[in-house]
C-alpha cells in the first residue's frame, strides 16, 4: 500500500510539471519572431523626444533592430561596434534602430534620462528608444541585451531574416572574427540568401 501511495505521489508530480510546461505563464519574451516572421511596426519614444516607428523610413531596404541598454557590461562593449554598424550600412538601406528593453524599477540606470546622457555621452548615430510598455521586445522574442533582429523588406513588409549576436566575440572587439550581423546584411545586399540564421545571442538578461 505504501510503495501505490508513493507511485501515485509521484505521478501525480509528473503530471503537474507537464502541465505547468505547456501552460502559458505570460512570459512571452521566451517566444517571439522566427527566421520567416513579419515584423509587426512599434512606435517607441526616442532619447530627443520624437516617436519613431519603421514607417518612418519608407525607403529603407531593411533594419538592424538591437535591443539594448544602458547598463549591462555587454552591451556597453558593443556600443561603438553599434555606431560603427550604422555607419556602415545605414546610407546602404539598412539603418540600426536600438531599443531598450529593461524595466528601470528592475535596474534604476536604465531609466529614460539616463538613456539620453548614454546616447550622447555614446555618439549614438541611431535612435535610442524607450520601450516603456516592455511590449515590443516581448513581441520580438528578445532575451538578452544586446540581441539583434536583422529585417529585410519584402513587399514593404519587414520580414526576420537573422536573429541572434552581433559578432562572435562580444566581450572584445579586437578579438572578433566572424561578422554575423554585418555577413548577414551584405549577403542580402548582394541578393543572396542569410546563410546563418541564427546565433546565440551573449549577454545580460532582460530586467522584466
Amino acid at each position: 500500500m505504501k510503495k501505490f501511495k508513493i507511485s501515485f505521489v509521484i505521478t501525480l508530480a509528473v503530471v503537474a510539471v507537464v502541465a505547468l510546461s505547456s501552460f502559458d505563464l505570460g512570459n512571452s519574451a521566451t517566444e517571439g519572431y522566427g527566421i520567416g516572421d513579419v515584423a509587426t511596426d512599434f512606435s517607441l519614444k526616442d532619447v530627443d523626444g520624437s516617436m519613431v516607428s519603421l514607417s518612418d523610413y519608407p525607403d529603407a531596404k531593411g533594419f538592424i533592430v538591437i535591443f539594448t541598454c544602458n547598463t549591462c557590461p555587454y552591451a556597453v562593449a558593443s556600443e561603438q561596434r553599434i555606431v560603427d554598424l550604422d555607419q556602415e550600412f545605414k546610407d546602404k538601406g539598412y539603418p540600426v534602430i536600438a531599443i531598450n528593453p529593461n524595466n528601470p524599477e528592475v535596474q534604476p540606470d536604465d531609466t529614460y534620462e539616463l538613456m539620453q546622457a548614454k546616447a550622447k555621452s555614446a555618439g549614438f548615430t541611431f535612435p535610442y528608444l524607450y520601450d516603456e510598455s516592455q511590449t515590443v521586445y516581448a513581441k520580438y522574442g528578445a532575451t538578452k541585451t544586446p540581441h539583434v533582429y536583422l529585417l529585410h523588406k519584402e513587399r514593404g513588409n519587414p520580414v526576420v531574416k537573422y536573429i541572434g549576436a552581433i559578432d562572435d566575440n562580444v566581450r572584445n572587439a579586437d578579438a572578433v572574427t566572424d561578422r554575423f550581423l554585418a555577413n548577414a546584411v551584405n549577403e542580402l545586399l548582394a541578393g543572396k540568401e542569410v546563410s546563418v540564421k541564427e546565433t546565440k545571442a551573449i549577454g545580460c538578461s532582460v530586467k522584466q
